[in-house]
């Protein structure tokens, strides 16, 4: 999602109890707030897909999926909002709204935060001690990004008819079903070729 910045330095502390009031959900970057845009079909669906997927995963286990609305403390103090993420340790939910211990962060991009994701968000998530896996996918065209801690770091791209296993969680899922739904051309290509 695209963010505007909406004021200028606050502490921690008042972007806290601003977020806990606030209708919109702002990210803290760098002691700035920036708020942040609604999200496209697209972006909602492959979301979606992906929450549900962990959801049901992770029913039965000592982990749990949330979606866009837990904030991620990131190694250099900022408050990030993944589009989905997973915690396997509850004790590290600090006051309910904010975690420290992801095991896989997942966001969903477009041109507009491309820049941010891929740059930004990578050099702050791949240092956070917990974390296993980052996800980058794309909605405008079918394109999955996994960085794994397991693999230095080091992309690795999937499309459709390949399958991906997050380790982290232990679960695998098809590139066709995290976009399933999606409208964009390489989709509507794709299931025209099944036809």
């Amino acid at each position: 999602m695209a963010t505007a910045k909406k004021s200028d330095s606050i502490t921690v502390e008042e972007y806290i109890n601003g977020e806990l009031i606030s209708e919109v959900k702002h990210e803290y970057v760098d002691g700035q707030v920036y708020a942040m845009a609604g999200a496209s079909v697209n972006h909602n669906t492959i979301s979606g897909n992906v929450f549900s997927a962990f959801h049901l995963h992770l029913k039965s286990s000592s982990c749990r999926s949330f979606a866009s609305d837990m904030k991620v403390k990131t190694s250099v103090g900022n408050y990030r909002y993944p589009d989905v993420l997973a915690v396997c340790d509850n004790d590290f939910i600090e006051n309910g709204y904010v975690t420290q211990t992801p095991v896989i962060l997942v966001e969903v991009i477009s041109r507009s935060t491309r820049k941010i994701d891929e740059r930004d968000k990578l050099l702050e998530y791949i240092n956070i001690p917990t974390l296993q896996e980052y996800v980058i996918i794309e909605q405008d065209v079918v394109d999955i990004t996994v960085y794994r801690k397991s693999d230095d770091w080091h992309s690795k791209h999937y499309f459709l008819e390949d399958e991906i296993h997050f380790e982290s969680i232990n679960l695998t899922l098809s590139v066709e079903d995290i976009y399933d739904r999606v409208q964009n051309e390489d989709v509507i290509e794709f299931l025209e070729s099944k036809k």
